[in-house]
């Protein structure tokens, strides 16, 4: 499995794995911070059943999102396992708590006891793609909880990303002439796809196998999937029951009929129509994952009231290129001034 030599260790401060009850579960969350005086940001990783950054990523430099090293000297930095995953996975979850609604409640109550533990009045909040659906929608109902809101590969609508999504995949299928996948991909009909989790999975399956979540070339070199998810075995604080949990069972628990009708149903275009908090968009330009161009034509009608700007990163698809990780967390730094 290789070394599990951590990039950085917290001498004093804090460096810490705690157990809480959150929603009526016990969920695992990781707290690092060189002092405990720094304001609170919290992260929303993606998936969902994706915990990266999560409970794993402890003394971890780059998490796919962020670097942390210079992070955890400006901010308490929490990484969470959300419900369902990792070492936040439990048999007895109810399938039908895995909604939009019930992650959205639980980030209420990470920041309730992040507040309340750290006296803080407020923290910041940042989330990666289904992370960034959970988040956005969290601060526009709880603003007065957050400083600001970081969107990294912001999600807007998912059913017109899957239909940008779908057209991509099918050029692509025809380009290297995979009749398998042009005929299941013209098999499953137009989004929003609510017949079944398995019309979905058809696009899901052909992206991933074309590789829309890391970008690479000839001279970009992007992180591979097998590394990332190697560097969760590499973790002091991860087991083999752990990776199960993350990527069986919890895929297996969130992943329904429900859910997928329930996430079709988010248009922030119409539904978000403005933000009471400054809001930062960071998104990868080789993103084909997640559409950028469907965030550019959000970003413009955006009513953000204390303050927008959206940052491209050139290297980078879905998940971020490392030197694009260590731009993006001396972004992160600069959100201090609204605390």
């Amino acid at each position: 499995m290789g070394s599990k030599r951590m990039d950085f260790i917290i001498e004093n401060g804090i460096s810490e794995i705690t157990s809480v009850k959150i929603g009526g579960i016990d969920q695992s969350i990781l707290i690092q911070g060189e002092d405990l005086t720094k304001p609170v940001i919290l992260f929303l990783h993606g998936g969902p059943s994706l915990p990266l950054p999560g409970v794993s990523s402890r003394g971890r430099n780059y998490t796919i999102v962020t670097n942390t090293k210079d992070l955890v000297k400006h901010f308490i930095v929490v990484f969470w396992d959300q419900r369902g995953t990792g070492k936040s996975f439990h048999k007895s979850i109810p399938k039908e708590s895995m909604t939009v609604n019930q992650f959205v409640s639980d980030t209420v109550e990470v920041t309730d006891y992040l507040r309340t533990r750290f006296v803080k009045e407020k923290i910041f909040l940042a989330g990666h793609s289904w992370g960034s659906l959970i988040g956005l929608k969290t601060v526009s109902e709880n603003a007065e909880k957050y400083y600001s809101y970081i969107g990294l590969s912001q999600i807007v609508s998912w059913t017109e990303n899957d239909r940008l999504g779908l057209s991509w995949a099918k050029k692509e299928a025809k380009k290297r002439n995979n009749k398998r996948a042009i005929e299941e991909l013209n098999s499953v009909g137009e989004p929003p796809f609510l017949e079944s989790f398995k019309q979905w999975g058809v696009l899901r399956k052909w992206q991933q196998r074309f590789g829309t979540i890391v970008y690479s070339d000839e001279i970009i070199k992007g992180p591979s999937l097998f590394s990332i998810t190697i560097s969760m075995l590499k973790s002091k604080d991860y087991s083999l029951r752990d990776m199960y949990h993350t990527f069986y069972r919890g895929f297996k628990l969130v992943y329904s009929d429900d859910f997928i009708t329930d996430i079709q149903k988010i248009n922030f275009g119409e539904t978000i129509k403005k933000i009471d908090i400054p809001v930062t968009f960071i998104h990868g330009k080789k993103d084909i994952h997640v559409f950028g161009e469907l965030l550019e034509t959000y970003y413009e009608q955006l009513d953000a009231v204390m303050g927008k700007r959206i940052i491209w990163m050139d290297k980078s698809g879905h998940i971020f290129h490392e030197e694009d990780t260590a731009r993006i967390e001396q972004h992160l730094i600069e959100e201090l001034r609204h605390s």
